[in-house]
């Protein structure tokens, strides 16, 4: 995976708020073993910490001057992007937005913007106040991707998957695939507080998946509205495998069977390792959205 090092990052797009105070708020969800039976249920990846009833506080993170400025004072190029995780951040953040926006252009449609806020500890949002041990997740009360940056080396570590780069931005893809179900409407269907395999919650988990495989496909080749050119300049079969590892690693099968010593399907709220492997390689193998119809 790389980015092209002469490209210009758009730091607008993502809001680096770590090492932050949140005034007033409150997280429902600690450390120790509640924040880990959170980090399960949230996975793999969460939409709002609603879902995993925390509280409903809102309140805005005060950032710290450095902390405010390190994304946009350190990421400027790819070249930044391809030495520092963070900026790599940046980086996806920009390619997957550049190809929703071309992609809603080219249906006929406008693409809204989505910020990323890059966290530590625990946040505010308008789905309410969380801490990192939700894992990362979509907001659609204020349309906002929120990720602590650790959870990259939890995803390693604890669920067994390889890493890599292109794990990390399958991640900040499936995100993003969330936002385009808000704005198609799609994602309020998972809101019936169903589970299950058949359930909607697995079928918008799935989606985004897909969704993330579609833009994979056209990762390489969507041009960068300001130079012209991919900021993302290569991608190989190493990559998928490192996203689909990562995919694989965190279905709703493997941690049940890795943690409770059982499948119950009946639970799933994310699906099986193999069904989001197979929907992230559909968008992968066909880059076409209208083909991510898991509610079939």
């Amino acid at each position: 995976m790389q980015f092209d090092d002469d490209a210009h990052l758009d730091t607008s797009e993502v809001r680096d708020v770590r090492g932050s105070r949140i005034p007033g708020g409150r997280a429902t969800v600690g450390g120790g073993i509640v924040g880990f039976i959170a980090l399960i249920l949230g996975l793999f990846f969460g939409v709002g910490p609603e879902q995993l009833g925390l509280s409903p506080g809102g309140d805005e993170p005060a950032a710290t001057a450095s902390s405010a400025a390190e994304v946009e004072r350190g990421c400027r190029t790819g070249a930044d992007a391809n030495t520092r995780q963070d900026c790599r951040i940046v980086a996806v953040v920009n390619s997957v937005q550049d190809f929703w926006r071309a992609e809603y252009v080219r249906r006929g449609g406008r693409y809204a913007d989505a910020r990323t806020v890059i966290f530590t500890q625990r946040i505010g949002t308008a789905c309410g106040s969380a801490t990192a041990a939700v894992g990362p997740f979509y907001c659609p009360g204020d349309r906002q991707v929120y990720l602590d940056l650790g959870f990259f080396d939890e995803l390693r570590t604890t669920f067994g998957s390889s890493g890599g780069p292109f794990a990390q931005a399958y991640v900040v893809a499936h995100e993003y695939g969330h936002h385009v179900q808000n704005l198609t409407g799609t994602l309020a269907r998972a809101q019936d507080g169903r589970t299950g395999a058949a359930s909607n919650a697995v079928r918008v988990e799935l989606q985004a998946d897909c969704y993330a495989g579609v833009w994979a496909r056209h990762a390489t080749t969507t041009p960068d509205e300001k130079t012209g050119r991919p900021l993302l300049t290569r991608l190989d079969e190493t990559d998928i495998r490192d996203g689909l590892d990562a995919a694989a690693a965190v279905g709703d099968d493997r941690i049940q069977e890795k943690f409770q010593g059982r499948v119950t399907p009946e639970n799933w709220t994310h699906g099986s390792a193999q069904q989001r492997q197979e929907w992230f390689s559909t968008g992968y193998r066909t880059g076409d959205m209208a083909r991510c119809n898991t509610f079939r």
